[in-house]
């Protein structure tokens, strides 16, 4: 079943007030085009932004805003995931994040009764997923697809490497990842979905990529699986020569000593490893040191808009950037969709550089 989530406040006179998040993404700021205007002068016309996750939660953004975003009191650099009760604040404005929840409802149906009044705010049962069955023949491969998007380098903007990238043609499901995983969730099923788009992209897209490493995504529920350890050795057994590089979600580090075991497994099997999102949470300030990575894939929320950014912002971003080079890994810069923002992301230090600018997603047709 789809999360319900919404934002609460308390007015000066003690009343709360909510706010549904109808759809994402959802836009907050001063404007009247956003999707919560806020009329308040420490807001900027564009402040934040709400987005889905694949791991079921909120993803905030802070727009480069002039008084910034704080999420429990902590000023948001770039982006963050959100959780249940997190107290967020837009400038001085403040919000709880919020998650509707289901009440049960038992009625006494006495004899001869035919008729029943539905209580208001009471509606009707989703135990059964739609398009239940159509996803489950996804899951074995019918209707799967996909595509690569280039990762280049910053130099010369040459091809270094691709991501690998899910995607559907079913015409009664959800072409996007986002909106897959939302329905794989609905069915307990996102371990799985993510098996299936990763045996796709190495059957179908990899051969036609050869020579160039490639970036493949996994779901913080299966990171740390003996089963994914277990499939990416028969990979690396069937195609000795496929240089693999696994982007580990932000949500799945949690544990450092599991994580260190999990990265050894890794280097073991001759598979590299990229931490993904790098700077939207604190825990990758945490375990980058003492768990580098091959490469170190900045969180979009960083890059967007560098080239307006706060010389503050800049500061902690440049630093970044130098730290990830010292510990011996490869900072990536994503999201770089304007000639500015490359400019920046290169003098800085990025290495490599993915983004709309540099290279679209291809479709697995064209390749």
């Amino acid at each position: 079943m789809e999360k319900l989530w919404f934002m609460e406040s308390i007015a000066a006179d003690g009343v709360r007030m909510t706010y549904n998040i109808t759809h994402l993404p959802f836009r907050i700021g001063r404007d009247q085009d956003n999707d919560l205007v806020v009329g308040s002068l420490g807001l900027s016309r564009h402040h934040a932004l709400l987005t889905p996750d694949v791991s079921g939660r909120l993803r905030l953004t802070d727009l480069n805003s002039t008084n910034g975003s704080f999420v429990n009191r902590v000023r948001l650099e770039g982006s963050c995931l959100l959780q249940e009760s997190d107290i967020v604040h837009f400038g001085t404005e403040e919000f709880r994040i919020r998650l509707h929840q289901e009440e049960a409802t038992d009625f006494d149906i006495g004899d001869g009764t035919r008729t029943m009044l539905v209580p208001d705010g009471l509606s009707l049962s989703e135990r059964f997923v739609q398009h239940e069955a159509e996803f489950l023949d996804l899951l074995e491969g019918q209707g799967l697809s996909g595509a690569a998007q280039p990762i280049v380098r910053a130099e010369d903007r040459s091809v270094f490497a691709y991501e690998l990238l899910g995607r559907a043609n079913h015409p009664l499901l959800p072409q996007t990842p986002i909106r897959l995983f939302e329905l794989a969730s609905a069915l307990d099923r996102e371990v799985d979905l993510s098996a299936a788009f990763r045996r796709f992209g190495i059957a179908e897209i990899a051969p036609r990529l050869s020579g160039y490493p490639l970036f493949v995504n996994t779901h913080p529920k299966e990171t740390f699986s003996p089963e994914f350890f277990e499939s990416l050795g028969c990979l690396r057994t069937q195609l000795p020569e496929l240089s693999l590089v696994v982007e580990i979600h932000e949500a799945a580090v949690t544990d450092a000593i599991q994580l260190r075991e999990a990265t050894a497994s890794l280097r073991e099997i001759g598979v590299r490893f990229a931490y993904d999102d790098f700077g939207a949470g604190q825990a990758r300030l945490i375990e980058l040191g003492d768990v580098p990575a091959d490469f170190v894939k900045f969180d979009m929320g960083l890059v967007h808009d560098i080239h307006r950014a706060s010389s503050r912002k800049l500061r902690v971003v440049s630093d970044l950037v130098r730290l990830v080079l010292d510990l011996g890994s490869v900072p990536v810069a994503e999201g770089v969709e304007t000639e500015q923002e490359f400019a920046i992301c290169h003098d800085i230090g990025f290495r490599l550089i993915q983004g709309y600018l540099t290279g679209m997603p291809i479709p697995v047709e064209r390749l």
